[in-house]
């Protein structure tokens, strides 16, 4: 029998070995991408805006020093007000093959929820589904694309053994960019075209970025806001993200449509920077920086992690108009675009998905969250 502890986090050295956990989980699964140490660990700072509205604890299980697993039990109160029930998250979760310390951790993480009145615990989600979140429960195949989860194929299995439910289920489409899109798609392009509408790609220097990101802010504040666990972000949250990705937009492949001026859509591809990341061990050191420079080079498919449209725009084919612009921008000659994933669209969005489907996208990894009464 293991003989480990669960202490909470509270020193630096305790922040140290809670980001090691990790690298000691995946050290023999080739598919793993090292997360940015420096990402995960900044959530964790007193500026990050989370501390406004939320609280958080992490928790580290030890073994004579060594860390075997960690977890993070949160409250975000913006959640609770939107949803009216006292629902505790947990997230960063990260375990050794080993029932009993996964038990202990999640068991530690709903005694801290408990304390302090929650009713429900959901995850995993990072503090919010506006970070990562979800278990990969099926597609353990291939590695996953930036910014999508990825974790080894017993944490499902231990989250049924522990007694949790699933709460929702989440897809990720595969889509050969090569394949031509049925021709819909391009007449969809026209109608949109004679209503009016005018296309063109994202905007990702000076001025014109900021007028576009918040643009983008608007669109995602309006059309994700309903979204099933979601809560609202301010804008400088929004603004502060899309900075982190200015430098990794491909124009191409990020088409926005506007009406007199007003953006009313947009199709969100960005190339696949996990092909690079993988090379560089979590640290953009110097070292780092030159791998990932050197590696991007490689980058050969694209992840889609967003499309939207303002509803009264779906009667001019917008929707397929943006799809077929971004499609159409990622197979150009020149692209190095092989493949690209739309992910991830909760299994009851029953409109998106069937547009995805139309347009040849192929569901190839399944994702859950889970839901445990307190």
């Amino acid at each position: 029998m293991t003989d480990f502890t669960i202490q909470a986090v509270t020193t630096p050295a305790d922040r140290e070995l809670f980001l090691d956990v990790p690298v000691r989980v995946y050290k023999n699964d080739p598919n793993w991408v090292p997360p940015l140490r420096s990402s995960v660990a900044k959530q964790f700072n007193s500026d990050n805006p989370f501390f406004e509205y939320g609280q958080l604890q992490q928790f580290i299980a030890l073994e004579e020093g060594q860390p075997l697993g960690r977890i993070v039990a949160a409250i975000n109160q913006r959640l609770i007000e939107r949803e009216g029930k006292r629902i505790g998250l947990f997230g960063f979760f990260e375990c050794v093959e080993d029932f009993k310390i996964a038990k202990a951790l999640l068991e530690t993480a709903c005694q801290w929820l408990r304390d302090r009145g929650m009713v429900v615990a959901r995850g995993p989600i990072d503090l919010s589904t506006h970070n990562n979140c979800l278990f990969l429960v099926d597609g353990f195949e291939s590695a996953p694309m930036m910014m999508m989860p990825y974790n080894p194929p017993y944490y499902p299995e231990y989250m049924v053994r522990d007694g949790w439910q699933k709460a929702k289920d989440a897809y990720g489409y595969d889509f050969d960019v090569a394949k031509p899109l049925d021709p819909k798609f391009e007449k969809g392009y026209r109608i949109a075209l004679r209503s009016g509408i005018t296309f063109r790609p994202i905007r990702t220097k000076g001025e014109g970025f900021q007028q576009d990101c918040r643009s983008l802010y608007h669109l995602f504040t309006t059309s994700f806001a309903p979204n099933w666990s979601s809560t609202p972000r301010t804008e400088e949250e929004f603004l502060e993200e899309a900075q982190d990705l200015q430098q990794l937009v491909d124009p191409d492949i990020f088409p926005v449509a506007e009406d007199n001026g007003k953006m009313i859509g947009f199709w969100m591809g960005l190339p696949d920077y996990n092909i690079a990341l993988k090379h560089v061990n979590g640290k953009l050191n110097w070292l780092g920086i030159l791998k990932f420079l050197w590696y991007r080079r490689q980058i050969d498919q694209a992840r889609v992690p967003a499309m939207s449209s303002l509803p009264e725009y779906r009667r001019k084919m917008v929707p397929l108009a943006l799809i077929y612009l971004g499609m159409q921008g990622g197979s150009k000659k020149g692209k190095p675009y092989r493949r690209a994933e739309l992910s991830w669209i909760l299994e009851d969005n029953i409109a998106s998905r069937k547009l995805i489907e139309a347009s040849g996208g192929k569901i190839y990894k399944t994702y859950r969250i889970y839901e445990k009464g307190l």
